[in-house]
Formats: structure tokens, sequence, C-alpha cells
């Protein structure tokens, strides 16, 4: 069975801007003051020079709708052998999770993340992740 490409892309997009409206509260509002606070005490100054910028922002949304597609097309590929639903979607969001944790550890190992806020944004991460992969599931039907 094809995957549904159009449907793959509009799920992916939806799931996008999932994360990037739930993401919101979570990272900027919740989790944002620690990280700050964690980065300019190791080097004063450097968040904000994070986080400045239109170059800036448009890495920060345009990974949020990466990470949306990812979701997407994983729920897409999973879907003839573990069937459509909630479960599916949440075997998406894992594997997104698990690359995450990997991806994020040498920040853990650098010193420049305490282990605490590595776990509250891990925990955060899959919450946020699984909400984005039942919204492209939702939105994905196979083609006929």
């Amino acid at each position: 069975m094809a995957v549904n490409t159009q449907k793959v892309a509009v799920g992916g997009l939806a799931a996008g801007v999932t994360l990037l409206v739930l993401g919101y509260p979570v990272y900027f509002m919740w989790l944002g003051p620690r990280l700050t606070a964690e980065m300019d005490a190791l080097l004063p100054g450097k968040s904000a020079a994070m986080m400045a910028g239109t170059t800036n922002m448009v890495i920060n949304f345009g990974g949020q709708f990466v990470i949306g597609l990812l979701l997407a097309f994983l729920y897409a590929a999973m879907r003839p052998r573990f069937g459509a639903g909630m479960k599916t979607a949440v075997y998406a969001a894992l594997v997104v999770w698990i690359a995450g944790l990997v991806f994020y550890a040498p920040s853990l190992q650098m010193g420049t993340m305490s282990t605490t806020s590595y776990w509250m944004a891990s925990c955060a991460a899959l919450v946020l992740n699984v909400a984005a992969a039942g919204v492209a599931g939702v939105l994905y039907t196979e083609a006929a």
C-alpha cells in the first residue's frame, strides 16, 4: 500500500502547528526561564543571543514543522502494521522522542543543561509529540 503523500503533508503541517501552539506555554513560559538561567550561568548573555533575530525564529518554527512531517510520515508508514488510531500515533511519537533524547544527550553531558531540566524538557516533548502525532493520525487516510 502506497503512502498518501498529500495526507502526510496535511497531517504533518497540522502536527507542526500543534507543536507550536502547545509548545509555546511549555517551552517559553514554563521551562524558558529555567533554561535561560542555566545558559546565562554558563555563558552570560548567550540565551538572549540565541533567541534574537529572524533566523532563529525561522529555525525554531521550521524545526517544528519538520518534526510534524516526520511524525505524520512515521504514522503513515506504521499504520498498515499497527492499524489506524492512537496506539500507532504513540509509536510514531516514541520513535521521534527517543531520537530527541539521543540528540540532546550531549547538552546534558557538556553541562549546558541540568539533569532536571533535561528530563523536564524530555517529558514535555513526549507529551507534545504524542499530541502532534495524534493530530496527524486523525488527518491521515490511505489513498483510494
